[in-house]
């Protein structure tokens, strides 16, 4: 049995980031690309993914703005962050409103992104395996407090 491809949402003004970015990893991960903001909120809605790269300087909406829109409804994806500026504003925006898992500075190096890539997923599990633990933590302890009040009802 193999494994699920992680599955990545690549969002770029510049149609050639895409195509590139889709040209490196296609074969190792589930692509889709967006060119806008706007676009990946509307391919959100219908597809989901484990983690999101976005680059900052779009038109219309920052990837800083993206990820800040999307966090309150689709929280579960890895956030990375792109730019080809060295803008600290923008980092520590990322950090604090976007809550981006990681910065990468374009051009993107191929193996470093793959590996940030490999360990975005790894904090996707790790994150999901936490909530089904609390999930489960949570029926445990409604059970207890069930099988509690029966006794002190008898």
């Amino acid at each position: 049995m193999s494994l699920p491809k992680i599955r990545i949402l690549f969002v770029d003004d510049e149609e050639h980031n895409l195509i590139s970015f889709k040209a490196s990893f296609r074969t190792k991960y589930a692509i889709e690309t967006a060119l806008s903001g706007q676009d990946a909120i509307e391919m959100l809605k219908e597809k989901q993914f484990d983690i999101i790269i976005t680059d900052q300087r779009m038109p219309k909406m920052t990837g800083v703005e993206f990820l800040e829109q999307i966090i309150p409804i689709y929280p579960e994806p890895i956030r990375i962050l792109l730019t080809g500026y060295t803008d600290m504003a923008a980092v520590i925006d990322a950090i604090n409103k976007g809550k981006i898992f990681h910065y990468l500075n374009k051009p993107w190096n191929e193996t470093e992104l793959d590996d940030t890539i490999q360990k975005a997923y790894l904090a996707y599990l790790e994150k999901k395996r936490m909530q089904e633990e609390n999930e489960q933590l949570s029926v445990t302890n409604e059970q207890l407090e069930f099988l509690l009040r029966q006794k002190l009802l008898s």
